[in-house]
């Protein structure tokens, strides 16, 4: 557990303290943010492929890693997170958070025999202007899919995994009447999605459960409830794929959220390594471990 929060660390400070802020203007800083997932991939023993995200002139890249499965390989699940930010912030949550949260994922399924395919995605693009648009890199990816006719099982999108509070009041949420059902303390991590994916997400979060004893949220509710569908897994959700969100719930907990001050030492790495502890044992579950 300790390395894995070593290595989770060193991820985010080297996107947002050596990188810094990566716009969609800051196309070099992408670069280097492609560059080094798609390193850290190689060093795991994946190939990594580049899908190209052209957008105003300007070329950017999703990141993909395969660990192809030995019976089933045509059954495919994709862990995907964004690792672009707004301009007025560093992002180490958003999302940094969650890209050392798919490497660290990566890093662990390198030697894992399984039935059916896990990909590992970096996207691209998921912020303003091109947030919940054409133009997110997740949506050229998800189209892609489509288009090929890929037999994809289900999307898990980590965005924002690092903020972590026991304070009483911390969790906030979009309807005050939340508040009498569910936790008050920001201690949690959230798995949410459209009511297409209720069982998806069930699931999912009962392998969790099963494997730490960082407690677990789910909610499954239509878009009106403000950020079910914010982030990269919407765009899975525009092509009738089943996906869910694994988040710390953004701006509901996080102060430091589209802030100068969401920076690597406001994150709790030990709580990080157990999403990852937890979603390795969800993505074994589903993929037949052998």
């Amino acid at each position: 557990m300790q390395d894995t929060a070593a290595y989770l660390y060193k991820v985010v400070t080297a996107l947002a303290q050596e990188i810094g802020v990566r716009t969609h203007l800051d196309v070099d800083k992408l670069g280097r943010c492609a560059d080094a997932i798609a390193g850290e991939f190689n060093s795991f023993g994946f190939k990594t492929t580049r899908q190209p995200v052209p957008i105003d002139g300007n070329t950017y890249q999703n990141i993909i890693a395969e660990r192809a499965g030995n019976a089933s390989p045509e059954k495919i699940l994709i862990v995907g997170a964004h690792y672009d930010t707004v301009r007025t912030t560093p992002g180490a949550d958003d999302n940094a958070s969650g890209v050392a949260g798919l490497l660290a994922l990566a890093r662990t399924f390198a030697g894992v025999t399984m039935s059916k395919t896990v990909r590992f995605v970096a996207f691209a693009l998921e912020e303003p202007p091109f947030f919940r648009t054409r133009n997110m890199g997740s949506y050229h990816y998800a189209r892609s899919l489509k288009k090929n006719r890929e037999k994809v099982e289900g999307m898990i999108c980590l965005e924002m995994i690092g903020f972590f509070s026991d304070r009483e009041g911390s969790q906030q949420y979009p309807f005050p009447l939340l508040r009498r059902k569910f936790p008050t303390k920001g201690n949690y991590i959230a798995m949410v999605g459209n009511m297409r994916s209720k069982r998806f997400t069930k699931t999912t979060a009962e392998s969790f459960i099963k494997a730490v004893d960082l407690p677990v949220v789910t909610l499954n509710a239509p878009p009106i409830v403000i950020g079910i569908d914010f982030s990269d897994h919407w765009s899975f959700g525009k092509f009738g794929y089943t996906a869910l969100m694994v988040t710390d719930t953004a701006f509901y907990r996080n102060p430091h959220y589209h802030a100068a001050t969401d920076l690597p030492e406001t994150l709790d790495y030990n709580r990080m390594a157990k999403v990852v502890r937890g979603l390795t044992a969800a993505v074994k579950e589903w993929g037949g471990k052998q």
